[in-house]
């Protein structure tokens, strides 16, 4: 075949640009925002590789309009956007770029844990806004995060990593997940694995690193929030359905936990008007969000769909079954 066609969902960094030109011919979504649906379907009508972003669907509807598609890469390491069996069933690749943001994502759960805990965009705005009329002992008095016990839900890479940062605030650190870190992992992270309601009880942090599954939609809901300790704050980077977003409203609301971090919401790019509070501290979306990540991660999916017509395995193929 002559060079593959691969439509771009949004313009990559500069080094990924140019690697994906020396082997296919790639157009670019140039609009404001995402692409339209329908206007989507109609640019990978011809089209051989699709380099998306998790806010693009990829089901049946899709793989339909795009006969000649023969990859999708996702650039995100979550793919709860993408329908893993259609691919499968279509015979087209699909992608994610694991491994790579694990740091920097840990990096924003910290940095949420901390702003909420210490009370730091409210009094950010004092400062900014001239209302600050100097020092008072009471002013702006938040939670202490060293020594406190860190509750960390699914303990993959990205657990693991934020758990590696608990060492040096001299934490408590429990974890909960369907599998048992290895042993030589527990003790060089110094944490212990628990039952998840034996974790919300007890945690004075509770952080959220596990993937969009059916089992973990609506993991933290009304029962959990009854469960946790009124001084507790909850962080969330992982997808924001885990959370059931009207319940911590109504936890917030009701003093059931003491305020939260969050980077992910149920309705994006909605948040709702209860978590507009001055407990919460709100981030669009970044935990991957440094030049440096954000760029291995566009060169990844380029990487996967230079391999794949090449006549490579994908590096990061998540379903290799395909390939024959």
């Amino acid at each position: 075949m002559g060079r593959p066609k691969v439509y771009v969902t949004h313009p990559l960094f500069a080094t990924a640009r140019a690697a994906l030109t020396t082997r296919c011919d790639a157009e670019y979504w140039q609009g404001e925002g995402r692409p339209p649906r329908d206007e989507l379907l109609r640019r990978i009508a011809d089209k051989d590789a699709l380099i998306c972003l998790l806010t693009e669907r990829v089901d049946d509807a899709l793989l339909e309009s795009a006969p000649q598609l023969r990859i999708v890469a996702n650039v995100a390491v979550g793919y709860d956007n993408i329908d893993l069996a259609a691919c499968t069933r279509h015979k087209v690749a699909a992608t994610n770029t694991p491994g790579v943001l694990d740091e920097t994502t840990a990096d924003l759960a910290w940095a949420l844990m901390m702003a909420v805990a210490r009370r730091l965009v409210e009094a950010d705005g004092a400062a900014r806004s001239g209302t600050w009329t100097g020092w008072n002992l009471d002013q702006f008095c938040g939670a202490d995060v060293w020594g406190k016990t860190l509750g960390i839900i699914g303990f993959g890479r990205i657990g693991r990593a934020v758990a590696r940062r608990a060492l040096g605030f001299k934490m408590r650190v429990l974890y909960a997940d369907a599998q048992r870190a290895p042993a030589d992992v527990e003790r060089a992270l110094n944490v212990e694995k628990v039952e998840f309601d034996a974790l919300l009880a007890n945690a004075d942090f509770v952080t959220l690193h596990v993937p969009l599954t059916p089992e973990t939609r609506g993991l933290i809901s009304a029962p959990q929030f009854a469960r946790m300790k009124p001084s507790a704050f909850l962080i969330n980077t992982s997808r924001g359905p885990v959370v059931d977003e009207a319940a911590l409203v109504e936890a917030l609301a009701s003093g059931k936990i003491a305020g939260a971090g969050l980077d992910v919401y149920e309705h994006e790019p909605q948040i709702s008007d209860g978590l507009r509070r001055p407990n919460v501290v709100l981030a669009p979306h970044i935990a991957s969000a440094s030049v440096e990540t954000r760029t291995r991660m566009a060169s990844i999916a380029v990487d996967n769909v230079i391999a794949l017509f090449d006549g490579r395995r994908p590096p990061t193929i998540l379903n290799p079954e395909i390939l024959g």
